[in-house]
């Protein structure tokens, strides 16, 4: 009976190649995949976004002129940003299909891909912008917001500078520079979304009314302090540190996210003014009055105070109030001024 041989020479040779494929497997995994991972993280919210954008804009179509500016914005920036993620995702696995290598050089040698922190961090100050500004009428002083958005004007600055290193493939630089806009943004959202809950439970009146339960309430006040977004910014910052190079791009998936993040808080606090007017003036079910919703919102920009960009703007109306459980006693005065509405008592 004959042996057969053994080629060993051969099974070498054929341990090279899948050496080869796992190792370029994990590449895909680690510095691929993260833009896969962003670019469904990044579709997903901004699928949210579009159902807060239609309710904005049925809800309080009397809404300052400057304030709807700033929602079309965020409106242009985050459907920009959407069919950026998708196109980079379509150009890495399709275009450059089977050409692993040229497509990571694609984030060193593509504007769109390059440029890609940059458009993160310009949606992502837009934003908190916003919520500086709240953060000022909140606080009712600027010693507050001022040191926040020095830091957040930095993080800003410091991506404009690393996306320039960017463009030169200088990676010492760029990895100094993007370290330093991590950091800054991630301080900047703690130190605002401390801030925010700070202030929002101070004022818990308006922010934590008792007409709501506690999930409720505390689910609006993460939104409101756009806490999700500084969670994201942490991980973002511990990944990008724990792996530094260009092997492991896996801080990418939550920097798809972040800017998402943001403008669904914002849209969550400009739509929740609607909840918030009803919760804060509903009376007892019994009596009503015209148009309860358009009287809420004339309210003061005061106590309302993402009513308008400028200033405090104050309506004075005359209310007729209907009061049902006197309308068929006959033995009840009819008297105008009887039961004032309980949507303008403090």
């Amino acid at each position: 009976m004959a042996v057969p041989l053994m080629d060993f020479g051969t099974e070498v040779a054929s341990t090279k190649p899948q050496v080869l494929m796992d190792a370029v497997t994990k590449t895909s995994v680690l510095v691929l995949g993260p833009w896969v991972i962003g670019a469904f993280a990044d579709v997903l919210l901004q699928g949210i976004l579009i159902a807060q954008f239609a309710s904005y804009f049925r809800w309080y179509r009397d809404d300052a002129v400057g304030l709807k500016a700033v929602v079309i914005g965020l409106v242009i920036l985050t459907c920009l940003k959407t069919l950026q993620s998708c196109a980079i995702v379509w150009i890495q696995n399709v275009i450059f299909f089977g050409d692993q290598q040229g497509a990571i050089l694609l984030s060193y040698t593509t504007w769109w891909q390059s440029g890609n922190p940059l458009m993160v961090a310009f949606i992502g100050l837009y934003v908190q912008m916003y919520f500086l500004h709240r953060l000022r009428i909140i606080s009712k002083s600027w010693l507050v917001t001022i040191p926040i958005a020095i830091i957040q004007i930095f993080a800003f600055v410091s991506i404009v500078i690393a996306t320039i290193f960017i463009a030169k493939a200088e990676n010492t630089k760029i990895a100094n520079w993007f370290a330093a806009h991590l950091s800054s943004v991630f301080a900047g959202d703690i130190l605002m979304t401390m801030s925010m809950i700070y202030f929002l439970l101070k004022t818990k009146k308006t922010v934590l009314p008792q007409t709501v339960g506690m999930i409720t309430a505390l689910i609006r006040l993460t939104w409101s302090s756009a806490a999700p977004a500084a969670i994201c910014a942490m991980i973002n910052l511990v990944l990008s540190q724990l792996y530094v190079g260009t092997d492991n791009l896996m801080s990418t998936a939550f920097n798809q996210a972040l800017p998402k993040l943001y403008a669904v808080s914002m849209m969550y606090v400009l739509n929740s003014r609607r909840d918030l007017r009803v919760s804060n003036g509903r009376s007892d079910g019994m009596s009503g009055s015209t148009s309860n919703h358009q009287m809420a919102n004339r309210r003061t920009g005061a106590q309302d105070p993402e009513r308008g960009l400028t200033g405090i703007t104050v309506h004075t109306e005359t209310q007729n109030h209907i009061d049902f459980r006197n309308a068929f006693d006959p033995t009840v005065s009819k008297s105008p001024e009887e039961g004032k509405e309980s949507f303008f008592k403090s």
